[in-house]
């Protein structure tokens, strides 16, 4: 049988509910034929926040698992509309899945293409370890408020983000000057709408 990799869709917090489910029950009903992998694509976050620095894991794709499955009988004729059959077993087995809600794609969902699963799957060597990304949550154009430092107190613009640094340009006014100070993203904080709109006020 051809297994191929599809984006299975979850209860949104239920991705690894889902996960083990899927995986704990391959051996007890024989579906080793019909189900493979079965992934949460994670990456490894880091966060600098008072001078500390703090690692977590994130899910790359909230609320969806990546998942090697034998969906189509490739040895079948395809209907009258040519579509290949589907195993009644593996779509069963999933539908039993608690915290599944179904496929990206519908009732006939497209597998995903080799470039696409590689980029996830063979991002680094096997047994390599997790490349670890700074935070940054900030967008260039969006107003912020410089909470520590030299600048403390001033409000401006994010000009440019830096993920790999964890550090970001911002433009505020200095002596009624705009000027662009180097920050890093522990030192900022998002200014609300309505800050943002007071701040306008003459």
């Amino acid at each position: 049988m051809v297994k191929q990799w599809f984006v299975l869709n979850t209860l949104t917090g239920q991705e690894l509910k889902a996960q083990k489910s899927i995986l704990a029950r391959i051996q007890l009903e024989r579906m080793e034929e019909y189900i493979g992998r079965c992934i949460i694509p994670t990456e490894k976050v880091t966060e600098k926040k008072n001078g500390r620095k703090r690692t977590m894991t994130k899910r790359v794709f909230p609320g969806y698992l990546l998942a090697e499955l034998a969906l189509y009988d490739e040895s079948a004729p395809v209907d009258e509309y040519g579509r290949k059959a589907i195993y009644e077993r593996t779509w069963q087995y999933l539908r039993e899945t608690p915290g599944l809600i179904g496929f990206v794609g519908g009732d006939r969902p497209v597998p995903l293409k080799k470039s696409e699963v590689d980029a996830i799957l063979l991002d680094k060597p096997a047994g390599a370890p997790d490349a670890e990304r700074p935070k940054v949550d900030f967008a260039v154009d969006e107003t912020v408020k410089i909470i520590d430092g030299a600048f403390m107190g001033l409000t401006g613009q994010v000009s440019m983000v830096d993920p790999d640094k964890d550090k970001l340009k911002v433009e505020v006014n200095i002596f009624n000057r705009k000027v662009q100070v180097d920050v890093e993203s522990w030192q900022l904080e998002k200014v609300a709408i309505e800050e943002t709109f007071e701040s306008l006020k003459p």
